[in-house]
């Protein structure tokens, strides 16, 4: 019988089978329920592999004696207790920067979906509406006010890519930047003075339910909102009041509240596009970032500094 000689890795969640693969080649996965069984294996786990939408508990990290890095594949690391991993000396790690294209990507293609009405669009020529009458008109993203809240390497993407359309951009954020752009102190004062207001910004507590029935209020009957950050960031209860009762005219969401999003109010309504969390999910996207998270593991385990290590406030 030949042994595994590949060190044992937790991981928690779920990767597409190529990512697993990639993983495999490098360490031997181990299951929650195998480390609660296997006390042994339980001492030899020195590292955690996980996505940016799965949750670490403190439970778990304590379990570990020898947990030296926690490791995701992703930007976020909301569902990791940061400072509680930092307190045992435990490295964590994300994926930043490798992953920016693919989200602003999605996100215009969010937005011009939205304005457009692309969704609907196709379904009205699918199931032969366009024989008895045409399409509604829908709404132009030329020269619309855009707000992007929290103007970091994702919401500067988001920025850049949306000048060529002949934009008005502003933004609100932790400090005021020297960019061509127009500052606003707060998000409800940049969402009184835009058409579109952009999500980019850090799921922190100070930003939970930053979007809240006040700042739609302000947003307007007119206005669009596109979540690309994190489902915390909006209360979803007073968006769905919003979009029901006009207060806003529509949304994009590409994070909720609750992933995967089951039984929401979301669902039934026409004036909101969802999509799946799908801002990395590109087959380029998501093997750079499973490298780099697979470096990250392998230099911290080697006594090296991690190459993307996340800052304990």
């Amino acid at each position: 019988m030949i042994s595994d000689t590949r060190e044992p890795v937790l991981r928690i969640g779920v990767f597409e089978a190529a990512q697993q693969d990639a993983i495999d080649a490098a360490f031997r996965c181990v299951s929650e329920a195998e480390i609660a069984a296997d006390g042994a294996l339980r001492s030899a786990v020195r590292a955690i592999v996980t996505r940016s939408n799965f949750q670490v508990p403190a439970a778990v990290i304590d379990r570990l004696p020898a947990l030296r890095v926690i490791a995701t594949s992703g930007v976020g690391y909301d569902g990791i207790p940061v400072a509680h991993a930092a307190r045992r000396g435990i490295v964590v790690t994300n994926t930043p920067g490798v992953l920016d294209a693919a989200v602003c990507e999605l996100g215009i293609g969010l937005l011009l979906a939205l304005l457009r009405r692309i969704p609907a669009a196709d379904r009205h020529v699918r199931g032969g509406a366009w024989r008895e009458d045409d399409f509604p008109l829908t709404t132009s993203l030329a020269g619309k006010r855009v707000g992007i809240v929290g103007l970091g390497r994702i919401g500067m993407g988001i920025a850049q890519r949306l000048m060529p359309f002949g934009v008005e951009l502003a933004y609100s954020g932790t400090q005021r930047a020297s960019l061509p752009y127009r500052y606003c102190e707060s998000p409800i004062a940049l969402a009184e003075s835009v058409d579109i207001l952009i999500l980019t910004c850090r799921a922190t507590e100070q930003n939970r339910h930053l979007v809240d029935a006040a700042l739609l209020a302000a947003l307007g009957p007119d206005g669009y909102l596109l979540n690309l950050a994190r489902g915390s960031v909006v209360d979803e209860a007073a968006l769905c009041e919003a979009l029901q009762a006009g207060t806003i005219r529509g949304a994009a969401l590409d994070v909720f509240e609750s992933e995967p999003l089951a039984d929401s109010p979301l669902t039934a309504l026409p004036n909101v596009l969802l999509s799946p969390h799908a801002g990395t999910a590109t087959r380029e996207t998501r093997a750079v970032m499973l490298r780099l998270m697979l470096d990250n593991v392998q230099a911290v385990l080697a006594g090296r500094a991690a190459l993307t290590p996340v800052a304990v406030a």
